[in-house]
């Protein structure tokens, strides 16, 4: 049996990926693309949200977005222009690889995530200060 690292099939998903820095997906979401936060809930209550970005929990995103799932949102379809995002883009990257095999070509990524996304000082909603 053959294995590979998580390093061998992180690049392999990147490779069929193309991926946008931050301010590209702000440019892809004012032109129709749908945001796609994965973080854990806890991230974006403790760290902030993108406005306007849908929250799916990466546990579920391909019953949601599979257009043939029982599952799926509205959004859900196989020319639906879908850019994720996680913390820092690695979980993003297979999520989106995933949603490339269910047929979702027009899937990606955001380079650094939403991290990357808010240290360009983007739009973000911030949490509730203490």
């Amino acid at each position: 049996m053959t294995t590979a690292t998580i390093d061998t099939i992180l690049s392999e998903a990147r490779h069929r990926l193309e991926r946008l820095e931050p301010s590209d997906a702000q440019v892809a979401a004012a032109a129709g693309a749908l945001l796609v936060d994965i973080r854990p809930e806890i991230n974006r209550v403790s760290e902030g949200e993108i406005p306007g970005a849908l929250a799916i929990d990466r546990n579920v995103l391909e019953w949601r977005l599979d257009p043939a799932s029982e599952a799926r949102i509205a959004q859900a379809s196989y020319d639906a222009w879908i850019v994720l995002f996680c913390n820092e883009g690695y979980a993003s990257s297979l999520a989106a690889a995933s949603l490339q095999e269910l047929g979702l070509t027009m899937a990606t990524d955001m380079i650094g995530g939403y991290r990357a996304w808010r240290a360009l000082g983007l739009p973000v909603v911030l949490p509730p200060a203490d």
